[in-house]
């Protein structure tokens, strides 16, 4: 459990965060039950050429991350689409060999059903990846993978999230493996352990939370996998604890909007293990010539060179490093967001789910 007590701001928050290796745990030990083997199947049987991938918010970090999976792992083109072409604009693309694949905590957004029923009409096979088996979005799609998350109470999404990755992880996996989910499986199986090592400490973490309480302006960044995860912490700054928080990959962020780095402007760089941490060592020294406050989240070298940072356990492959790089942040938002008075379980102006047409 994280340091916020039972009864205070953000308990749910912090409850769901902590929950987050018993959900991989019951999704890695339970894959025919929540669709992936069904789903894979049907994905190796029509062979697509393209993948697309329609979703919103948080889900929509998710499906961002997946993209690199898709590329990378099955060698196919992928891209987010914007589902206001199909909804608002009434395209009708043709569809023939594309896997859209729709991801949504809820499965209740009427945009995201609305596009997955034209892309299923125009040809498409269609995945759907929710929290909700009983969903919308689930009903209308060839089929579904259930990311058994179970109940998520808190507005600002943490578990979902976490067991979108995994499950798309999975998923693609068994696509790339031609049945079962391999080596990646096994890979996989080790996460939930190191993740209950990320959560012991916490109390570290809220007490950087401390040092960025005043910050009115905040800039993630990343490359690679890792990017998904600048969105992600992003968002969760912004909709907890009322940051304006910008997210950059580290190549645009290069490309201009670090005109926008000074020693107010704390800067959350992630630089994990791999090619996306390494494409991400010529950023900390632009960064340190406009004096940034740097907290990083990655390998110890990296971390050793910010101001203020967490390193992640080693040897975890890259593809996999997202599921642990965003405890931190979530932990840093829900620190934040009490720290300065609020309450990120009840966040101004958001429900739990949010219908958008």
């Amino acid at each position: 459990m994280t340091a916020v007590a039972a009864q205070s701001p953000g308990r749910l928050m912090a409850a769901e965060i902590a929950e987050q290796p018993a959900v991989w745990r019951r999704l890695l030990a339970d894959g025919p039950g929540a669709g992936l083997d069904a789903a894979a199947a049907e994905i190796r049987h029509r062979a697509p050429r393209t993948v697309l991938f329609v979703a919103r918010g948080t889900s929509d970090h998710a499906a961002l991350y997946a993209k690199y999976l898709v590329e990378i792992g099955l060698g196919l083109p992928a891209g987010l689409v914007s589902p206001s072409t199909m909804t608002a604009y009434g395209a009708r693309p043709d569809l023939r060999d594309v896997l859209m694949i729709g991801v949504s905590q809820s499965g209740g957004s009427p945009d995201l059903v609305r596009s997955l029923e034209v892309a299923r009409a125009q040809g498409a096979l269609t995945v759907a990846v929710t929290n909700d088996a009983g969903s919308a979005l689930a009903r209308v799609a060839h089929v579904h993978v259930d990311v058994l998350a179970g109940a998520e109470r808190s507005v600002a999404a943490t578990k979902s999230y976490t067991a979108q990755l995994l499950a798309l992880y999975l998923l693609l996996e068994r696509v790339r493996q031609a049945g079962g989910a391999g080596r990646g499986g096994e890979l996989a199986a080790a996460l939930p352990d190191l993740a209950d090592g990320v959560l012991a400490r916490d109390r570290e973490i809220a007490a950087t939370a401390q040092r960025y309480r005043f910050a009115q302006r905040m800039i993630t960044t990343a490359r690679g996998y890792s990017y998904a995860t600048a969105r992600e912490a992003a968002l969760k700054l912004m909709e907890t604890a009322y940051v304006s928080a910008q997210a950059f990959s580290g190549a645009d962020l290069l490309h201009g909007p670090l005109a926008l780095v000074d020693p107010q402007v704390p800067v959350l760089a992630v630089m994990a293990e791999g090619v996306g941490g390494a494409a991400m060592e010529q950023v900390l020294p632009r960064l340190a010539e406009r004096r940034a406050d740097v907290c990083c989240v990655g390998h110890p070298a990296a971390v050793a060179q910010a101001a203020a940072g967490f390193a992640l356990p080693a040897g975890v492959p890259e593809a996999l490093s997202p599921l642990l790089e965003i405890i931190p942040f979530q932990l840093l938002a829900l620190h934040m967001a009490v720290a300065r008075g609020g309450d990120p379980d009840a966040p101004r102006g958001l429900s739990k789910i949010t219908e958008t047409l």
